[in-house]
């Protein structure tokens, strides 16, 4: 979910201590995206937002801990918890060749070598070896729902432009 420029990079899930850190689970690989005096913008459940600069942030187990300019106290954090925290994609290192964001894959239409139309990518499901990619038809009422392993061998071509995946089903899918 792209929001005016800015991309979802992680979810504020606590406060650390009293001073004003906070807890966030980044939905990066890595903590790089959260950079000290970049501007992030922060979305609440009630679909509140507001904008804040970061401080600092560190490893915290498989968290990150951060803190944010104007957030000085464990009070403040607290009102935060539950918001999805944004940054501007402009930030965000490009993709090595044949890889893809996340964000930029669920909302695909995926479609077969014979041109099938299976459905729109959902969600993606990290595996360890290799990522499987929900897709969903809406309009089919029985079997609405295909399980396809983001393999070289099965995705033949991603067109972001076009926002289309063109897949070679293995048998039994």
């Amino acid at each position: 979910m792209e929001k005016n420029g800015f991309v979802p990079v992680g979810k504020i899930v606590g406060a650390h201590g009293v001073k004003g850190n906070i807890k966030v689970y980044s939905y990066a690989e890595s903590l790089s995206v959260f950079k000290p005096d970049s501007l992030i913008l922060l979305i609440n459940p009630k679909g509140f937002e507001k904008s804040y600069k970061i401080k600092w942030v560190k490893p915290h187990g498989k968290l990150a801990l951060l803190a944010l300019k104007g957030v000085e106290n464990r009070n403040s954090v607290e009102t935060l918890i539950g918001s999805v925290f944004f940054i501007e994609r402009s930030h965000l290192p490009e993709p090595e060749d044949g890889s893809y964001y996340w964000l930029d894959i669920i909302g695909i239409s995926v479609f077969t070598t014979h041109d099938e139309y299976l459905g729109v990518v959902e969600s993606i499901i990290p595996t360890g070896s290799n990522d499987v990619f929900v897709v969903r038809d809406p309009n089919r009422v029985h079997d609405n729902e295909t399980l396809i392993p983001a393999l070289g061998s099965v995705i033949l071509e991603i067109d972001l432009k076009l926002k289309t995946m063109r897949v070679d089903l293995p048998e039994g899918l």
